[in-house]
This record gives C-alpha cells, structure tokens and sequence, in this order.
C-alpha cells in the first residue's frame, strides 16, 4: 500500500491554533461506519452515541513541559525536545542548533545557566544528556520547560497551553503530546457519562515524539513504527470482558487509547488477565483485523500520517477519505486542537480493496 494513498491538502486557515473556548463545544463529525452515512454535530453531542452499559476508555497521560531552550558553550542557541527519560538525570532527546552538538560537550539551561547538562552519547536521531545537578531531570523540566505543542501550530506556547494541551483527566506524567481526541472533554460531560450509567476505564499511553515524524517509505508496510510506554490494568481487561459479555460496546478515545487495548490484546497478559505494562510499536494500517475497540473518538489527523493510516483500519478507508473531504468542504478545524470524529468499526475494512482515487 502506498504512502500517497494518504495524501491530501488541508487548507492552512483549517488548522487550529487554539481549542474551542469550551472543551465540549467543538464540532463533531459522526460516520456511520457500516454505512458510511455522515452526520454533522457538536461534541457535546457524543453523550447520545454512547449507551448505559458501553465502557468509554481514556489514556490518563500527562504532558510534560518537555522542551528546553538553552545555550552551548560557545553561546549558540539550542533547542531540547524530550524523548524519553532514561533515569533520575539520564534522558534522550532530540537537539536542535545551528551547527550540530558534539559528544562530551556542556550545554547550559534557565535564566542563570544554572542546570548544566553533558552530551554523553548520540545514536541517530538522538542525544543523551546527563544533567550534572543533583535534582532530577523531570524537576529540571517541570521548573522551566515549555510544553512541546505540535510542529504545525505555527506558534510559540503560552501559558494558558499549560492547562490547553492537558486533559481534565491526567494522572501519570511521562507524555511528550497531549492524546488530543480526550482534549473536548470536560468535567460536565463526564458528569453526564456518569449519570448515564456508562462505564468509565483508564489505559496509560506515554506519546513520545515519533509521533510527529513523517513516515518516508513509499511503501506504508516498510515502516517503522516508533517505540512508547503503554500500561493497561487487569482490572481494565476484565471490565472490557464483562462489557462485551453484557453486550455493551467499547469506545475508544483517542488512537493512543485504540494502539494500548491492541497492544495488550496481542499479549499474554489478555488471556491470563494479568496488566500489561511493557513498550509498544504496534502500526495499525488498512487490513488490519480489530480485536477490541467497536467505536472510536478521535481528531482530524495530519495527511500521510500513522494516524491516519490507523483510522482508515478502523472505518475503511474509502469512509475515512469521504468524511475528510467532507470536513474540509464544511470547513472543520484541524489538527491537534481542531475539532473531532465519533467513528465505529467498520467490519469490512480489513477486507478493503484500496486504488488511489
């Protein structure tokens, strides 16, 4: 399958700089998956798609304010976007500069220089950095980095983004962007969920940077998929059981949320109901037989992307490039803060003969 089967242009006055001034007031766009029929709503509205009795799962990551601006030696800028947190002052990272860092080389943070990090060791795309300080990395992050939004939101962060690009519902640090498609809700629509008897889980995603990285072969099946931290309860397998037994259906939010149940279906730890707590590469693209997950929440997402490719497995992928022209003719925001999609699975897709159009 090739990768131009995923290309389209999305119209640049389309794509969102800042959420919708209430969470839950977005736009949604409703498909049918089965039918490919095609309804225009609120998001507020995604409370009369949801029946008592489904289980609604969210990724409960949160943000760090993981990139750094600082200074090497000789003066020149940096830029440090947070991969991954290697141990208490051990990370990787991407580095930006003019000319490129050299290893055993001091780069130097804050208003007074006064976290200094060496570059230890570089492994194509990234560096580690030891910080020499005796706090952690994570407190050097929280007490002046910036949180990393997306490379399309062609502006610097603010500090209402602090709170913008968190969900209502985050609990466990580690992640390097917000699972967007759980941005729209807001503590009233939880309330409703609740009220409606709905069932409520938690899978623990943490996004790291390759998320943003462009997929380079022309062939979508080469592809590696980029490594990241996913935990999904027992306790959270079980309930997916019983919900299925009782004949309620689980809705996704978010593809993180979607990749985590696939992660620990295709584990062990499914079948002996035991957690799954390990690292996940899983790509989800057209042909792929979905195990879990009978609906999904979830944003307009960047053309040639693997989260594209994810959502074409789920609805099919004729559906999916019908509802994003559509979008683009009702004019929809796009993009990390745009606006949303309530999709079910469409059984068929995995059976989807794909041409280009």
């Amino acid at each position: 399958m090739k990768l131009s089967n995923f290309s389209f242009e999305v119209p640049k006055s389309l794509i969102a700089f800042y959420p919708s001034c209430i969470r839950s007031q977005c736009r949604l766009l409703v498909i049918n998956g089965h039918t490919g029929k095609i309804d225009h709503k609120f998001f507020f509205n995604i409370i009369n798609e949801i029946n008592s009795g489904d289980l609604v799962v969210f990724n409960n990551t949160e943000v760090l304010p993981a990139r750094l601006f600082g200074f090497k030696e000789s003066g020149g800028k940096v830029e440090v976007l947070l991969e991954k947190v290697l141990n208490n002052n051990n990370i990787l990272a991407y580095i930006k500069s003019s000319n490129p860092v050299k290893v055993n080389s001091n780069i130097f943070f804050g208003k007074s220089n006064e976290f200094k990090g060496c570059i230890i060791n570089y492994k194509d795309p990234f560096y580690e950095i030891k910080f020499n300080n005796k706090i952690s990395s994570i407190y050097i992050f929280n007490k002046i980095g910036h949180i990393p939004l997306p490379p399309y939101i062609k502006r610097s962060n603010v500090k209402l983004d602090s709170n913008l690009y968190q969900t209502v519902y985050k609990k466990h640090l580690g992640s390097i962007a917000a699972p967007t498609a759980g941005l729209h809700f807001d503590l009233p629509l939880l309330q409703k969920l609740f009220q409606k008897k709905v069932n409520i889980g938690f899978v623990t995603l943490h996004i790291g940077s390759g998320t943003f990285q462009p997929v380079r072969t022309i062939q979508i099946e080469k592809h590696i998929m980029h490594t990241e931290r996913v935990n999904v309860s027992s306790d959270l397998i079980d309930k997916i059981k019983i919900c299925k037994k009782n004949g309620g259906r689980v809705i996704a939010v978010g593809t993180t949320t979607l990749r985590a149940l696939e992660s620990a279906y295709n584990s062990i730890s499914w079948h002996n109901r035991t957690s799954y707590s390990d690292n996940t590469n899983i790509f989800i693209y057209p042909g792929y037989q979905h195990n879990v997950v009978d609906a999904l929440i979830t944003n307009f997402h960047f053309p040639e992307s693997t989260l594209i490719m994810l959502v074409s497995s789920f609805l099919g992928y004729k559906n999916t490039i019908n509802a994003y022209y559509e979008a683009i003719k009702k004019k929809y925001r796009f993009f990390s803060y745009g606006d949303a999609m309530y999709i079910t699975y469409n059984k068929l897709a995995p059976y989807e003969k794909i041409n280009k159009f």
